[in-house]
């Protein structure tokens, strides 16, 4: 976003957007809540997550239309009465890490990027964020890491590698394929992939027509 210069320009009039998995939580129940006050819910398995929602929020995007994204607050594990408006752009990034576990869902994706950092790494940037950003304690981090966020990601978000088109190691620090990427956006963005086409993206020639990115990578 930021390479692209499209963290300036007005929400009205980006060409890029990014969207996260994290903000389609589901609404927890008072004991799932009772539970993830204490560490002791999952919020890294796939039915944590509202995958009916996220499918019409991505049907909406593809056919251009405005969609309100919900607010999810971390510290209470609940959504927020209010949301965030998206408007239409030509390309959508959708971030998350189970974004490859449903068929239904990265079918829609006309690229799937896998974002490989290392364990230490991912370790590291969650105790800081955790502790920084969401008031946990040391030890109930270090305890839902090892009970539920390394099961979770080795049984439903590592096997989704395979699924993806291009894989990113080194996260951030990968400058030569993030370029690459950027390159690659720049070119829908002028045209350049459509006109190779024929005037049609996937079989399609509708005006503005959407193009879904997504990338997977650190436990939530």
């Amino acid at each position: 976003m930021e390479l692209l210069g499209q963290n300036k320009i007005d929400h009205h009039q980006r060409q890029v957007v990014i969207l996260s998995q994290d903000s389609f939580y589901k609404v927890l129940t008072p004991e799932q809540k009772a539970k993830a006050q204490k560490g002791q819910f999952n919020f890294d398995h796939p039915d944590a997550f509202d995958s009916e929602l996220i499918m019409q929020t991505l049907r909406k995007i593809l056919q251009g239309e405005t969609v309100q994204i919900p607010v999810y607050d971390f510290v209470t594990h609940s959504r927020k009465e209010e949301f965030v408006t998206v408007y239409p752009a030509d390309v959508v990034l959708f971030e998350g890490i189970l974004m490859f576990y449903s068929q239904e869902i990265r079918d829609l994706f006309q690229m799937k990027l896998f974002v490989d950092t290392d364990p230490d790494t991912r370790l590291s940037r969650r105790v800081l964020r955790d502790i920084s950003e969401r008031g946990r304690e040391l030890e109930q981090v270090l305890t839902q890491y090892i009970t539920f966020v390394k099961p979770a990601f080795e049984e439903f978000c590592l096997p989704t590698k395979k699924y993806a088109d291009v894989i990113i190691p080194r996260g951030a620090d990968n400058l030569v394929a993030i370029n690459l990427i950027v390159q690659h956006i720049q070119d829908i963005l002028n045209g350049g992939l459509s006109k190779r086409h024929n005037g049609c993206v996937n079989g399609h020639s509708t005006p503005r027509q959407r193009r879904t990115s997504e990338s997977s990578s650190r436990p939530h």
